[in-house]
């Protein structure tokens, strides 16, 4: 006898949790052939602040940690991603209409600049930093600290190697981020989310929303609780004004890129999102 399958709703990721949208609404996730594929949540603006304070109460321990302990979760990221590579494969070219083979290979360089940033979480600092010459009997040091909150809309023509490439520089240095998923492709972002949760990441450090970014964004942007924002993906938005409502506050903001990889690994990344603290201390004279 045949059977129906049963389609997965996806929901949000929010301070370790995988709750629907406070307003009740999903929206239809379509192949690249049209077909059905699954039923995602519709972030609304309450999402986004619930997301917003999850973040603000993860960033103090996340920062807290050692830059080594940070090295070692986002390698565990690597691992799991690693154990569910077919299962990411799949989504990719249902979602892309790409082949297995341009799949695969977008899985596994997502999964290899986990890697790449995991490495740089207790190198970054020494590279970042250093002790600065001064005249007179002090020491006279700099070192990045992390920004705070990180609101990014992820880039949206691809469905995994986007969201990584943006999420991960902004967590080496100890930020907490809220990311605003692929509209169209979604679902390895909560894929995502899922090998997060089981994951050794403390909640509340990373969390995914799903939906439209022209609704979300404007009030992540104006959001006094929100340090940065990185509109790497707003290039169809209005991000000019983006900018305008993000300066009502202060906050760090990166413009959006395009081209086939815009957020290509680079220290510059991990070094948007920080700041340079410089301490001085007297020399002892014995």
């Amino acid at each position: 006898m045949s059977r129906l399958a049963v389609p997965k709703t996806y929901k949000l990721f929010i301070g370790g949790a995988f709750p629907r949208s406070e307003s009740g609404r999903t929206y239809e996730v379509r192949g690249a052939d049209g077909a059905f594929l699954a039923n995602a949540a519709k972030a609304s603006r309450k999402d986004a602040r619930d997301a917003v304070v999850a973040a603000r109460g993860a960033v103090g321990g996340w920062a807290a940690a050692t830059a080594y302990n940070r090295g070692q979760v986002l390698y565990r990221i690597a691992e799991l991603l690693e154990g569910r590579r077919a299962q990411f494969i799949a989504e990719i070219e249902e979602a892309e209409g790409a082949t297995r083979a341009v799949a695969s290979a977008q899985v596994d360089e997502a999964i290899d600049r986990w890697v790449w940033y995991a490495g740089w979480a207790d190198k970054f600092a020494q590279v970042a930093g250093g002790a600065n010459p001064v005249a007179g009997p002090y020491f006279n040091i700099s070192v990045p600290e992390p920004t705070g909150v990180v609101a990014i809309v992820a880039p949206q023509d691809t469905s995994l190697l986007g969201l990584v490439s943006t999420v991960a520089p902004a967590l080496v240095a100890g930020n907490a981020v809220v990311v605003v998923a692929s509209e169209h492709h979604p679902l390895s972002a909560i894929s995502l989310a899922e090998v997060l949760a089981t994951s050794d990441v403390p909640k509340g450090v990373v969390n995914v929303l799903t939906g439209s970014p022209a609704e979300i964004a404007p009030w992540l942007a104006a959001h006094a609780d929100v340090n940065a924002l990185d509109l790497v993906g707003a290039g169809d938005l209005d991000w000019v004004d983006l900018e305008i409502a993000a300066a009502d506050t202060l906050k760090r903001v990166l413009r959006p890129e395009r081209g086939p990889d815009a957020a290509a690994p680079a220290l510059d990344r991990i070094a948007a999102f920080t700041e340079t603290k410089t301490v001085w201390h007297t020399k002892s004279l014995r």
